[in-house]
């Protein structure tokens, strides 16, 4: 089990590319030993306390060495994209918040500005892939299986597939999970958090980390505002309380509304 997050270490994250080139396995996360450590949660006794400490403190080590070595490939990818002169940002969110229909929404009314290619990151399926794929832009579907992330190396692997044009845009969007996407560096320019009005105005407040390591927030589907219970004001408060200098966005993928303002930001970032 990866100590960082919890997810499994020996799942193999799978990159499709859904242009037929090539499909291939890689182990996500190698500890240093291949260990699991179980352990029991009982202290009836100081030596069972010292174990319990013994353990935590590998569990430590062994986070600090996942990062570590994440943060060493995070840094390559960082000097790929700049040596192609491509803008990279990480698209991170609960499930459900509606980052493939801004995302497709974004590429078609783009197409003609930005050249766009995207990795998507899911647990399974190819189903946001395929949409993706139908504005006609190249992408390359990551499924992590039991994994809860992306991290550094999966999109090094899905770069190689992926292979976007010099002096364009890659969006990678991140596993659907509030927590691990915002500890693992991926070498990109800027995370993005996509919270919708569908979710509770205190996620920020929950969630913290997240809010705290992207530069901004995207508040999406402000369409059905009249129709459920989430205090606008509110929530910029709560991502503001957070991290003072997070950008906000509010947009909505079904009407247009806002999405000038997030076009603008991302033409005049990215070119």
């Amino acid at each position: 089990m990866c100590v960082t997050c919890g997810c499994s270490d020996d799942t193999e994250a799978k990159i499709t590319n859904l242009e037929g080139v090539n499909t291939h396995h890689h182990h996500t996360h190698t500890l240093p030993d291949g260990t699991i450590i179980t352990h029991s949660h009982s202290h009836d006794t100081i030596a069972e306390a010292s174990v319990h400490a013994h353990i935590h403190s590998t569990n430590i080590s062994l986070e600090q060495d996942i990062l570590a070595k994440n943060n060493l490939i995070a840094a390559q990818n960082r000097g790929w994209f700049k040596g192609r002169n491509i803008f990279a940002l990480n698209l991170m969110s609960s499930p459900g918040s509606g980052k493939t229909t801004l995302l497709t929404r974004t590429i078609n009314d783009l197409k003609h500005q930005l050249t766009i290619s995207v990795i998507e990151g899911d647990q399974e399926t190819t189903n946001d892939a395929q949409k993706i794929k139908e504005t006609g832009c190249k992408v390359v579907q990551i499924n992590t299986g039991t994994g809860c992330h992306l991290d550094a190396a999966m999109v090094e692997r899905g770069l190689e597939q992926l292979n976007p044009p010099l002096n364009s845009v890659v969006m990678i969007e991140n596993v659907g999970n509030l927590v691990c996407p915002a500890l693992f560096d991926l070498g990109e320019h800027l995370k993005a958090v996509i919270l919708s009005v569908t979710e509770g105005e205190d996620k920020p407040m929950k969630y913290p980390h997240m809010f705290q390591k992207s530069e901004m927030m995207i508040l999406t589907k402000i369409d059905l505002l009249p129709y459920v219970q989430f205090d606008v004001q509110r929530c910029i408060e709560y991502a503001q309380q957070v991290n003072p200098e997070i950008q906000i966005f509010q947009v909505s993928a079904l009407t247009g509304t806002g999405l000038d303002n997030w076009y603008k930001w991302l033409t005049q970032y990215a070119i």
